[in-house]
């Protein structure tokens, strides 16, 4: 019998401090709290600050990528100070610190990007040169594509200092994800979503991870009660094709999976971060298979590359 957490022993969930952030920590707390019938008091939400939340003024690339939101919260994690740790798997680098594990992933939000603007309905919609926000490669990539007249300008921040960056007018419009804005309750911030065939969505967009200890088979017990299955055959797929890209924030990559019944049809591109050239490519087969048909996906991208395709700074 698994020993159950207690107001006295509570479980303690590890998170970063953002109201999105927040809004994630609640909702695996509270699949947890239903799914093994506990008070809300049998758990602990600890606040962690990481460097990506300190560093607000320099792109992602130049401060180092991918761990940059995970890093300060896997330390707590392996020295004891937490019980889970609680990730938007889009921020996730593809390898787990040794003796650390994620094999839970909650049922995933809407992957979509959304179209954010106070003047403007859509990409289509904006005038030649317009200004747009957007802190991520994989959109200014995207972006750049198919509006190479757009400028581009660095949009970091969470949810509510980039809604107010476009109140001030320092950009026309900006990209959020949907999922976020619906974990939010901010759904009617977005003028509406930008399909998948437009821009396809970042891995893992959309997703919750639970991560935990490797040897701790008490919360993986508890975890397995809340870990929903297609979630996880989607993302094997997703992080495999990521991970042989080695994908870390400063690769613009998009990739998604999507079931039908147990097949699995996975889309990805890789792209260079002035959108100048695209490199895509699908594959379809056995959900089970998924992680084998991302790591192959990739393997054709990267074949299909020109040799410095992977070489800017």
């Amino acid at each position: 019998m698994t020993q159950m957490p207690d107001p006295q022993t509570p479980l303690r969930i590890g998170t970063r401090g953002s109201a999105l952030a927040l809004a994630q920590a609640h909702e695996t707390r509270d699949r947890l709290m239903a799914a093994h019938g506990l008070p809300a008091d049998a758990f602990e939400i600890v606040v962690i600050k990481t460097t990506g939340d300190r560093v607000l003024d320099r792109p992602l690339k130049e401060i180092g990528g991918k761990g940059l939101f995970t890093r300060e919260i896997e330390d707590a994690l392996t020295a004891g100070e937490i019980d889970i740790a609680v990730h938007s798997m889009k921020d996730m680098p593809t390898i787990q610190p040794e003796g650390l594990v994620i094999d839970c992933y909650l049922p995933r939000e809407d992957v979509r990007d959304a179209f954010v603007s106070p003047h403007f309905g859509s990409i289509s919609e904006l005038p030649q040169g317009a200004v747009v926000g957007s802190s991520s490669l994989r959109r200014r990539a995207q972006l750049a594509q198919r509006r190479p007249d757009l400028q581009l300008v660095e949009f970091r921040g969470n949810v509510q200092t980039r809604l107010k960056k476009l109140e001030d007018g320092v950009a026309v419009a900006t990209f959020l994800a949907m999922a976020g804005l619906s974990r939010l309750g901010m759904q009617h911030v977005a003028r509406g979503a930008v399909e998948a065939d437009e821009m396809l969505p970042a891995v893992a967009q959309g997703c919750i991870g639970v991560e935990r200890r490797a040897d701790d088979a008490r919360i993986g017990a508890m975890l397995a009660a809340i870990a929903n299955r297609d979630s996880g055959l989607r993302m094997a797929a997703e992080r495999a094709f990521l991970k042989r890209l080695d994908g870390s924030c400063q690769t613009p990559i998009a990739g998604l999976a999507e079931l039908d019944g147990d097949r699995l049809h996975l889309r990805g591109e890789i792209l260079r971060p002035d959108g100048s050239e695209v490199i895509a490519g699908e594959r379809s087969g056995p959900a089970s298979d998924g992680a084998a048909m991302g790591t192959d996906l990739a393997n054709e991208l990267r074949g299909r590359a020109p040799a410095d395709f992977f070489d800017w700074g």
